[in-house]
């Protein structure tokens, strides 16, 4: 294999070393092998971010490490990625950058919560991403090796291994590899980012703190309300940190589901204030009637409610749950991913810089703060 520089040092290896090998034996990979690192490959990446190989993107916590162009080219070359794919990754490390975001909470918490994220727009057409059969699964490059980029990035840069400065108890699949884009071809509404108030024409990256998918299985109801309430089923439930953390979550709309909410003339805004009207938890259950100790859910508003038997939602407002439509033709499934609670703020980027932005002041030097 060709020399190639070290990711700290700067410094060519040997000839004849063998890369995959030598990035395993310094901790440079997420356990899987990677591709090396090549000189030629990582000048064409730094090309695509816009050259200027030391310009510096960001810093990534808990190391709080310099992300510049050439390392961030460096890790997603080692990942995998075609050049082409720059401006996306480019745009989720800025999401995942932004203060709002709050990565180092992500990346030392205890929780499972890995950054999810999610494209749209023409360029996730334009790159390939899967927004269909199988998007969070294995098979396509783009989503694969994109989200593996990322993870390598808050590896190497951020520094966020295992026992050391991640923290997570048990971990998540989703840490290896965590992004999709919406099935805006197929979908029956229009998508999330113009939903959001961006140009159809925009293409954007949308990033939150989650958990992996969880399943809603709906194969007997055909008409909105019994769907939603199957989804409202999964999201009621006290084991989530969205049950006693508030803050944020997302459902992936499953296609079949989607299209028999939308035929009887369903919005997704009407989808989104019938989950949150209708999921939650009696304020008994999640205090467990006191019989640990007297509870008092700071996360709630001063003027909530909080007889044992009044509904604690699962979200402050129909404006935190993100709904996106995912997934292939076949199957009535859908999936509600909850978020790590009110310690993380999702965040939308622009692909591109010239992208058009919604207006408003939570927008303000193209950064959305959902």
């Amino acid at each position: 294999m060709s020399a190639t520089k070290e990711i700290t040092g700067h410094h060519a290896v040997e000839p004849g070393t063998d890369l995959v090998e030598y990035y395993f034996a310094r901790g440079w990979t997420d356990g899987l092998p990677i591709v090396p690192p090549t000189p030629e490959k990582v000048a064409a990446f730094v090309d695509a971010l816009g050259g200027e190989p030391d310009a510096v993107e960001g810093k990534v916590a808990p190391r709080w490490g310099v992300l510049t162009r050439e390392v961030l080219a460096i890790n997603a070359v080692m990942a995998g990625c075609r050049p082409d794919y720059a401006p996306v990754l480019r745009a989720a490390m800025q999401a995942l950058m932004d203060a709002a975001f709050n990565l180092n909470g992500v990346q030392a918490t205890t929780h499972m919560a890995a950054p999810l994220v999610i494209v749209n727009g023409p360029v996730a057409r334009a790159i390939g991403m899967n927004g269909g059969a199988s998007a969070f699964g294995p098979g396509n490059r783009a989503n694969a090796t994109i989200g593996r980029a990322i993870r390598l990035v808050l590896l190497n840069v951020g520094g966020a291994h295992p026992p050391d400065l991640d923290k997570c108890t048990l971990g998540n699949p989703a840490k290896y590899s965590y992004a999709i884009c919406e099935n805006e071809a197929d979908s029956p509404f229009a998508p999330y980012h113009v939903e959001q108030g961006w140009a159809p024409e925009a293409s954007t990256v949308f990033a939150m703190a989650a958990e992996a998918p969880h399943s809603v299985t709906d194969h007997q109801c055909n008409d909105p309300e019994g769907i939603l309430d199957t989804i409202c089923s999964a999201m009621s439930t006290i084991a989530t940190n969205n049950a006693v953390l508030s803050g944020h979550c997302a459902i992936a709309l499953g296609l079949e589901h989607a299209r028999s909410i939308a035929k009887a003339g369903w919005t997704r805004s009407d989808i989104r204030h019938y989950l949150w009207m209708h999921s939650g938890n009696a304020f008994r259950l999640i205090t467990r009637d006191h019989r640990y100790g007297r509870v008092y859910n700071r996360n709630l508003p001063k003027w909530y409610k909080r007889d044992p038997d009044s509904r604690i939602p699962i979200v402050p407002s129909p404006d935190n749950i993100h709904l996106f439509v995912v997934g292939g033709d076949a199957g009535r499934f859908s999936a509600f991913i909850p978020g790590w609670g009110h310690m993380n703020t999702p965040v939308m980027k622009p692909v591109f810089a010239d992208a058009a932005l919604p207006e408003g002041p939570d927008c303000a030097g193209g950064v959305c703060a959902i």
